[in-house]
């Protein structure tokens, strides 16, 4: 039952994606707006927010017993800078092999690619750094957590302000295709582009959710603590189906927004939800947690350095899913 519930949960995500990023493209076209704003701004914050919740309830509403309420909410918190730098960034290299080979190239558009990453690694080493404060120290925890917001702010209005020179550069958002929507007689306007984009939104989250309660029943024999279970399946469970727009892209040959998509969620949950658990749990360094952050950090800094040379090629990406299955291997063995 729980291995149907997980099919079908994948179906409908599956058909949310397509939904979600068609909407999306036709708003990006029609708003004007460069292809890095739509993918690291518009796909990655929809697409992610949906997930913020799970940290926030769990930290938030767990009166009965909060501790296992902080471990989770720090496992969904860092789990999915994890996963995102990782895992996600390896699944795009296989699905861009299989049309490109591995000795392919990808072509995102540089500054954006550069320019998330590049926030990202200092928001996250931010949280790094904070993890390593006394608990007593609550001024200096206090500035950090400020900080890290006002880092996605100060980010988010860098990325709009460089859209105009992009979209003149040829880096403007086009549509692939007639809207969906309009197949069945609807007319193509900004009413119906926010419909079909809330239609495939919700169809992603239901679906995700679905899929959540599959993996939390399929994995319960498993016996792992609240921590280890929320930083290995809760991002996998939550994030990553939602991520499967990226795919969609990347076989579609739209690099920008494939990633624009993951490393503009990165940027989102490295900085804000970070902020959150630091305010608001231990936030101390145990062994589980400071091991995913070097490896975030580490796959992150790699694609950073590979994304200034210029030259970025699926078979490089092998190296983002090796981190992952090294964590994967280090907690489960």
């Amino acid at each position: 039952m729980d291995i149907a519930l997980l099919l079908v949960a994948l179906v409908i995500i599956l058909i949310g994606a397509e939904v979600f990023t068609n909407a999306l493209e036709h708003l990006g076209e029609r708003l004007g707006i460069s292809e890095g704003v739509t993918g690291s701004i518009f796909a990655a914050v929809g697409t992610a927010l949906p997930e913020t919740m799970v940290p926030v309830v769990a930290i938030l509403a767990s009166r009965d017993n909060p501790q296992i309420g902080e471990e989770v909410g720090v496992g969904a918190i860092l789990g999915a800078p994890l996963m995102l730098s990782t895992l996600t960034l390896f699944l795009v290299a296989i699905f861009a092999a299989r049309g490109r080979g591995w000795k392919g190239e990808f072509t995102p558009e540089r500054t954006g690619l550069q320019r998330d990453l590049g926030w990202f690694l200092f928001a996250f080493g931010l949280s790094v750094i904070a993890i390593f404060v006394p608990h007593t120290n609550e001024l200096l925890r206090g500035m950090i957590a400020l900080s890290l917001v006002l880092c996605y702010f100060i980010y988010l209005l860098m990325t709009i302000r460089a859209s105009a020179k992009l979209v003149e550069n040829g880096h403007g958002t086009e549509a692939d295709g007639p809207m969906m929507l309009a197949r069945i007689g609807l007319p193509t306007n900004l009413a119906t582009i926010i419909f079909q984009l809330a239609l495939g939104l919700a169809s992603i989250v239901l679906g995700a959710k679905m899929f959540v309660h599959g993996v939390e029943s399929l994995s319960a024999w498993l016996g792992i603590s609240a921590l280890v279970l929320s930083l290995l399946i809760v991002p996998v469970a939550t994030e990553l189906p939602e991520k499967i727009n990226s795919i969609l892209w990347i076989r579609r040959g739209r690099d920008t927004l494939a990633f624009g998509n993951v490393t503009g969620a990165m940027v989102f949950q490295g900085s804000l939800l970070p902020a959150l658990g630091i305010t608001l749990t231990p936030w101390e360094p145990r062994a589980e947690v400071v091991l995913g952050m070097v490896l975030t950090l580490a796959a992150s800094a790699y694609l950073y350095v590979l994304a200034r040379r210029g030259v970025l090629r699926p078979y490089h990406l092998i190296f983002n899913g090796a981190c992952y299955v090294t964590y994967f291997v280090t907690l489960t063995w």
